[in-house]
Order: C-alpha cells, then structure tokens, then sequence
C-alpha cells in the first residue's frame, strides 16, 4: 500500500512532466513528505521547489500552444520517465525508493499514451485550450491530492 502514490504520481507524469515535481519538491520543502520517505535531500531546498513550480506553470502555458510537441515524443517521455523515477522514490518508504521509482516511471510511460490518445479525440470535438485546461486541473489536483495524502501516513 505504501508504493500506491508513488504509481499514482507517476500516472500524473504521464499527462504533465513537470507538475509530479513540483507537488513533491513543495511537500519536501513544506516538510510534508513522509518521515520515512526516498526523498534526496535537495528537494527540500527552496530554490528547487520554486524552480520546479515555475517550470511547471511554464508547462501549463505552453501545452496550450499549437506548436507544442506531443507528449510522446522522445524528449516529452524522457522528461517524464526522469520525474516520475524522483518523483516515485520521494513518495516510497526510504527502503522500497528504487521499486517506487521504477513503478512511477513505468506508470508516466503508460499514462503518457493513454492520456495522449484521450486528449486526440477530446480535441477534436472540443479544441486544444479547453481539453488541456480541463487535463490541466486534473494533474495539479491529482498531484496536491497524491502529496498531501503521501504526508498523512
């Protein structure tokens, strides 16, 4: 039960690269990560957090943009398989980081296709803003949801 956020966020990488990161370095940071978390200790630094939220904000506006790259494009699943192992070994118990991270990151590949092909036919019907606007409420509260969850246990 203990790696269950750790394959949830990496089920956020998968629709946003950046936000797991974000959510993890700001819980880190805030000391709400779990005491016996895989955490390295520079997520917790607040340069880190703050760099992490606004890269995330960037990867907000920019998925909107019609010239942005689909997330399945080597570089997009190369992001979100690095965040998702940090992210994944952050939220596993220090002693299961390394399975916590290859869940994640295994989850981010899968999200990352599945998510892609639910936003090509959502974008059809109702345009590129509105379904990444839509996505985008789904990863940041997922990812607020995930973390402050990881921090009760």
């Amino acid at each position: 039960m203990a790696l269950v956020h750790s394959i949830l966020m990496g089920a956020v990488a998968g629709m946003r690269a950046v936000t797991p990161l974000a959510a993890v370095t700001n819980a880190a940071r805030s000391g709400m990560l779990p005491r016996d978390n895989g955490a390295p200790r520079l997520l917790s630094n607040k340069l880190a957090s703050a760099a992490m939220l606004a890269l995330a904000g960037g990867e907000l506006m920019g998925d909107k943009m019609k010239s942005a790259p689909d997330r399945i494009v080597p570089a997009g699943m190369a992001t979100r398989i690095a965040t998702g192992l940090i992210a994944g070994a952050a939220l596993a118990p220090r002693r299961q980081r390394g399975l916590g991270a290859v869940l994640a990151a295994g989850t981010a590949v899968g999200a990352a296709y599945l998510t892609f092909n639910l936003r090509m036919r959502a974008i059809k019907r109702y345009g590129q803003k509105s379904t990444g606007a839509v996505e985008d409420v789904i990863a940041v509260g997922s990812a607020a949801l995930i973390a402050h969850s990881a921090s009760r246990r």
